[in-house]
């Protein structure tokens, strides 16, 4: 080809140019790297990709073929600036200057990866980092501050696990640029509103700060890495859990932090796990006690059902009851006629011996004391049948307590389901349900319209 070109007065065909130009191209500049701005990014569906590669004096059309463009651990996209390593060439059909990519990088990464590692090793030797100095994450937070942009997606992811899991929470927004130059500045600015909320609030004291925001590249994550900004979480008094990027992505937030999380959704499981747990305890407690319950009511259950069985019929014991006060009342009626006769026989010996001796005195005398005899009889006999007549009363009474049927007497209801349970408090019934009203005579069906 070298030769066709260099006889200036042959005549080549358009074809042999651009194939020669090629030659040239391949053979000059391969494997070189070239730093630029991606725009008119293309991603057809044979999964190769076609872009501009431009700087502000020139542009370069580029394409990078799917078997390439698999090993890229980033997402290129349109305002890029990137290093794109390849081969120049032609694209002979139409005569198209072109660069071949086979591997590319965000431009700049290097350099911030060493600055990143400097501020680490800084602030490490300056004793930042150090555990023991790292605040305890509370176990159940009463106030967690969220410091991040309302418009992202890792404010709804945090906001949304937080209501899952911990629903009582307080949550606040201490609102912040989570990218670009002036971030971290506004990330201090959300630190210290939150300090001077606690300075004057007397209730519901912030006691846990998250940082969060999702993953990007180290450029999109850089002011996490701010001196500044780690200089002011080491010297916060309240405890702090950073959730930056995904799980590979590191920050200087990260290491100065209390608590490091993967990322923000893991950081709002990290701080409502307290209560999430809690709720579980809870649950088991509950489950535990509504057994416990059920067994004890289950007991009980059979113990009334074996003291019902032992129960006698009401009536049965009336009946009993009344027949022991009718045989007391025949044995006080034959004491009291026993001892009237013998009463009786000893006037009558009495009026005999008085008779014999006939002293009108003596008989004045005795006369007297039949007469008093008498009378402590007639109270002694009245006292006793009062005291009868009150002791059976009283056993009266005692029997009509125990009937069931006199509970209904005096305008007491028994309320009972459908299928005959009986109901004790409001909380076993629901508005709308039916239900059945036994009274003292005949019953009812009722329907509940409200409950308290």
């Amino acid at each position: 080809m070298n030769d066709i070109l260099n006889q200036n007065n042959q005549i080549i065909s358009v074809g042999e140019l651009n194939r020669s130009a090629k030659y040239l191209l391949e053979k000059s500049y391969s494997n070189i790297k070239v730093e630029g701005e991606i725009s008119n990014l293309s991603i057809p569906s044979s999964g190769h990709m076609y872009f501009t590669l431009k700087d502000s004096d020139a542009a370069i059309r580029c394409a990078m073929f799917k078997n390439a463009n698999m090993r890229l651990n980033f997402s290129p996209k349109n305002g890029d600036k990137c290093i794109v390593t390849g081969n120049v060439s032609l694209y002979a059909p139409r005569g198209d200057f072109q660069l071949i990519a086979s591997s590319m990088e965000p431009s700049g990464t290097g350099n911030l990866m060493l600055k990143f590692e400097q501020l680490k090793n800084k602030l490490a030797e300056e004793g930042l980092f150090d555990e023991t100095k790292k605040l305890e994450i509370p176990n159940i937070p009463k106030h967690v501050a969220i410091i991040t942009s309302g418009s992202t997606a890792a404010w709804q992811d945090v906001l949304t696990s937080i209501k899952r899991r911990a629903p009582s929470m307080k949550i606040s927004l201490s609102e912040a640029i989570v990218q670009g130059d002036v971030a971290s500045t506004t990330i201090i600015d959300a630190l210290d509103r939150i300090h001077k909320y606690n300075d004057v609030s007397k209730k519901s004291l912030v006691d846990l700060i998250l940082i969060v925001r999702g993953g990007g590249s180290i450029e999109d994550l850089w002011c996490f890495n701010d001196e500044f900004l780690a200089r002011e979480i080491s010297k916060t008094q309240i405890p702090i859990i950073s959730g930056v990027g995904h799980e590979i992505d590191f920050t200087i937030c990260d290491f100065v932090s209390d608590l490091r999380a993967p990322t923000p959704t893991a950081a709002a499981e990290i701080a409502s796990n307290g209560y999430y747990n809690l709720n579980e305890k809870l649950q088991t407690f509950k489950n535990d006690l509504h057994d416990n319950i059920s067994s004890l009511i289950t007991n009980k259950k059979y113990i009334v059902n074996t003291k019902k069985a032992e129960l006698k019929n009401p009536l049965t014991n009336l009946k009993e009851k009344i027949q022991k006060i009718d045989n007391i009342d025949l044995r006080l009626l034959q004491a009291q006629k026993n001892f009237l006769k013998e009463k009786a026989l000893i006037l009558n010996n009495l009026s005999s011996f008085l008779h014999e001796l006939n002293p009108k005195k003596n008989i004045k005398e005795l006369h007297l004391m039949l007469l008093n005899i008498k009378s402590k009889i007639e109270l002694h006999t009245l006292s006793k049948l009062k005291f009868s007549k009150s002791y059976l009363t009283k056993l009266e009474s005692n029997i009509k307590a125990l009937d069931p049927l006199s509970i209904l007497e005096r305008g007491y209801s028994i309320v009972e389901t459908e299928d005959g349970k009986i109901v004790k408090n409001s909380r076993e019934i629901k508005t709308g349900q039916k239900l059945s009203t036994r009274f003292a005579t005949g019953s009812a069906s009722v329907k509940v319209i409200d409950k308290s």
